[in-house]
């Protein structure tokens, strides 16, 4: 199959995409509006961009119909220029897809679902208690391109569950954080639960070594 997108409907677009660029971290965000009300909600257009400094970017699409009007976590973010990337996991899945539903600005999500918070270090808004690890960002910019909204922003501090570091140093134990991802469009996610592999790294050098042995 081949297929120009310039003559492409949207939902083809978006269902070859989502199949294709897989599995998908999930960014599990908490954001402040400008009254100071706090909202949860999860993206999957999600991953870390850079080092130095530590760089996130979220995409955001608009709401759904005509217009340009972004949704509630984007507004949050350009009006507080802060917000928090919860991380997903099995434990927390159900709740996080819960928190999902567009559900009106005046309706206290986290309340409903029962979700306690933890105080960050550094902003101002709050953490998911339940998550085994959250991001601290502040927005770098957002840069608005078509009906998208593309979040870039700075991790300024990391809290991560005792459980999931190795004591032998500033590791993640990734298979017992049991992390999971997006796949496809609504509805599909994997598990990372006994999915882990190793590949050994290949350094020039090695590949030197083993040309000369053929």
């Amino acid at each position: 199959m081949q297929l120009n997108l310039a003559n492409a409907e949207r939902k083809q677009i978006y269902s070859l995409l989502c199949g294709l660029i897989a599995p998908r971290p999930i960014a599990w965000i908490t954001s402040l509006n400008a009254a100071g009300q706090l909202d949860a909600a999860p993206f999957s257009a999600f991953n870390y961009v850079g080092m130095d400094p530590p760089i996130v970017a979220v995409g955001i699409a608009n709401k759904p119909g005509p217009g340009t009007m972004a949704k509630q976590t984007a507004q949050n973010i350009r009006s507080t220029g802060e917000f928090v990337v919860n991380v997903v996991n099995e434990a927390v899945a159900e709740t996080m897809n819960f928190t999902a539903i567009d559900f009106p600005p005046e309706i206290k999500v986290l309340k409903i679902a029962a979700l306690k918070t933890e105080p960050s270090l550094i902003v101002k808004v709050p953490r998911l208690a339940a998550a085994p690890a959250s991001l601290e960002c502040r927005e770098v910019m957002t840069l608005e391109i078509g009906r998208n909204r593309i979040v870039l922003g700075q991790v300024v501090a990391i809290h991560v569950k005792d459980e999931f570091i190795d004591p032998t140093g500033h590791y993640i134990r990734a298979e017992e954080l049991h992390a999971i991802g997006r796949m496809n469009g609504l509805g599909a996610y994997v598990k990372t639960r006994d999915a882990f592999y190793q590949i050994p790294r290949v350094t020039y050098a090695d590949w030197q070594l083993e040309s000369q042995k053929k």
